[in-house]
């Protein structure tokens, strides 16, 4: 496994020269919106894990809240951010991972706060096991259930002390009843992974969440795939696009994934396959049995990179990275028929230098841009309104 990844992103994200925890020198923000239009965001910052609020959307911030400070263990990868959610009672629940060792073995850890985000708990592990957990994606439910997916190596670890060689890693996850103070025991929707990306989720008509991540296919074949995790469990694996992309690396690039209302399945992601490369978009109206043909995203020649999806009603925001050589531009496209058709795309913001991934997140019907750059600190951009 090539590792080379991780160091190209610890290099490329810190912050040079900026001293400190504070929103400035950030590598990656998470946001989440309340009901009541305030702005919770996570970040980390020279290995340190903090969170504020703001009351006008991003302008200002209340002083940061330090979770947590693991210096240069902190998994700052590409696809490493905090996550974090809220119900309605003003619970808060935060996850993120820090290195365990010098072979990226990580450790996920989890902290809550019951008082709105002023205070959190001392920072605990997910889960009680010695091998590595990495890339948590957190979803809370109407119910103010959370459900946590990660990818695990218990399974390859098992292995490596049996003598025998597993690749990858395994998708698993566990549901939170009491706002994240205890989980259910944790289970497996697929045994058979890609070791490290980022885990797309979002929540289906059922409230059930639906999941997208790099699954490794027989023949060592890593393509992406979606599940529902209902009551009963995980469901079958479905692949989104046979892209033939046969590799032992990883680049840390992981899917996204958005439900319409109709329960449409959206999904985009990056390939290197040997029958596609690029970022690509597929849809499905059957909860994954099928997906229409992938289509790509961007110029075909043009560096695309992390697009991001969300869905509100039949309409459905996608935005991604491009960059040309000198600058970093965030893309928008919108679609008003549930992915059939979609409006010319155009960019919406350019900056120089590091910038994060481009995110979207609603309140309400109002559509948004998340986006953390250094030359021009983080930003919160009104893109979109459900009609």
């Amino acid at each position: 496994m090539d590792h080379t990844s991780h160091m190209m992103a610890g290099s490329t994200s810190g912050a040079a020269g900026c001293v400190g925890s504070g929103l400035e020198c950030a590598n990656a923000a998470t946001p989440f919106l309340l009901p009541n239009g305030e702005l919770l965001l996570s970040w980390t910052a020279n290995g340190v894990v903090s969170v504020a609020r703001s009351h006008d959307l991003g302008k200002t911030f209340t002083p940061a809240v330090k979770i947590a400070e693991h210096g240069k263990s902190l998994d700052t990868g590409a696809d490493a951010r905090p996550q974090i959610a809220a119900d309605h009672q003003g619970n808060v629940f935060l996850a993120y991972a820090f290195f365990k060792d010098s072979h990226w073995n990580a450790q996920i850890n989890t902290v809550r706060s019951t008082d709105g985000g002023n205070t959190f708990s001392t920072p605990s592990s997910l889960v009680q096991d010695s091998s590595s957990q990495r890339f948590p994606s957190v979803l809370i439910r109407p119910d103010h259930s959370i459900f946590i997916a990660w990818i695990d190596k218990r399974l390859v670890a098992a292995a490596k002390q049996g003598g025998a060689k597993r690749l990858g890693g395994s998708i698993a996850y566990s549901f939170s009843n009491d706002g994240g103070n205890t989980f259910q025991p944790e289970q497996f929707a697929n045994e058979n992974s890609c070791e490290c990306c980022r885990i797309g989720a979002s929540l289906d008509r059922q409230r059930q969440p639906v999941i997208a991540y790099r699954a490794i296919f027989p023949g060592g074949i890593r393509d992406q795939a979606t599940q529902v995790i209902s009551a009963k469990g995980a469901q079958a694996i479905r692949r989104v696009s046979d892209d033939g992309w046969k590799t032992d690396a990883c680049p840390h690039h992981g899917p996204s994934i958005a439900v319409s209302e109709s329960g449409t399945f959206h999904v985009a992601w990056y390939t290197q396959g040997s029958k596609r490369s690029g970022v690509f978009y597929a849809n499905s109206n059957n909860q994954g049995l099928s997906y229409s043909k992938p289509v790509r995203i961007g110029a075909e020649g043009a560096n695309v990179s992390r697009p991001y999806l969300l869905a509100l009603g039949q309409q459905v925001w996608m935005v991604w990275k491009e960059f040309d050589g000198n600058d970093s531009s965030v893309y928008l496209k919108q679609s008003s028929d549930d992915g059939k058709t979609w409006l010319a795309p155009k960019m919406i913001a350019k900056t120089s230098g590091y910038s994060d991934h481009p995110l979207l997140v609603s309140q309400q019907d109002t559509v948004f841009l998340s986006w953390l750059t250094r030359a021009d600190g983080y930003q919160l951009h009104q893109v979109g309104q459900k009609q």
